[in-house]
């Protein structure tokens, strides 16, 4: 520690020495012109601040701009694909309502009429690319179907669907509506 300390010292005296023999002029001038560098140094790193600072404001206003038009494009997507579902369904309504002010004493025809507005309906929707979902006879999947009753039935295979109480929906691989089913255990 000792040598530590005398290491010290003698830096302490160097640096004396080089001042005595600059002197007071010369050590004053060194001063002035490190400042000088010093001054330098910090005005380069304040453009460079400011440089940054603009491209950081720019780039902000780019992704509220981004931000927003995607947000705009979000809401038009919907409305457009509101609209053209809509538009293939409206005429079942249509049809129903024609159907209702039928007071014709033909059953047959009422029942055609009404086969006619449920075709017509499965193919609006198949436009919108909605399918049902396959159930009676089929093998039990959880993912899509809803047991409501379960039976037992030895002349049947385990987990099979037997009847399908509520019809269900997929569009795309996603369920809209599972099927509600009857299965055997």
């Amino acid at each position: 520690m000792s040598d530590n300390i005398n290491l010290e010292h003698e830096d302490a005296e160097e640096v004396k020495e080089t001042e005595e023999i600059k002197g007071p002029e010369e050590t004053q001038e060194t001063e002035i012109i490190e400042e000088e560098q010093d001054l330098k140094e910090l005005e380069k790193l304040k453009e460079e601040n400011d440089i940054l600072n603009g491209k950081y404001v720019r780039l902000y206003a780019e992704y509220e701009n981004f931000r927003k038009r995607t947000a705009k494009e979000k809401d038009e997507i919907y409305s457009g694909a509101t609209a053209d579902v809509l538009k293939d369904i409206l005429p079942v309504l249509d049809n129903f309502e024609r159907a209702l002010q039928f007071t014709g004493d033909e059953p047959e025809k009422v029942l055609e009429g009404i086969r006619m507005i449920e075709a017509q309906f499965i193919s609006a929707l198949a436009k919108i690319g909605v399918e049902e979902i396959p159930a009676a006879g089929e093998q039990f999947n959880p993912e899509v179907h809803y047991a409501v009753v379960h039976e037992q039935d030895e002349n049947q295979s385990e987990n099979i669907v037997t009847d399908v109480l509520q019809k269900g929906y997929i569009k795309g691989g996603r369920v809209i509506r599972p099927a509600m089913v009857r299965v055997v255990n």
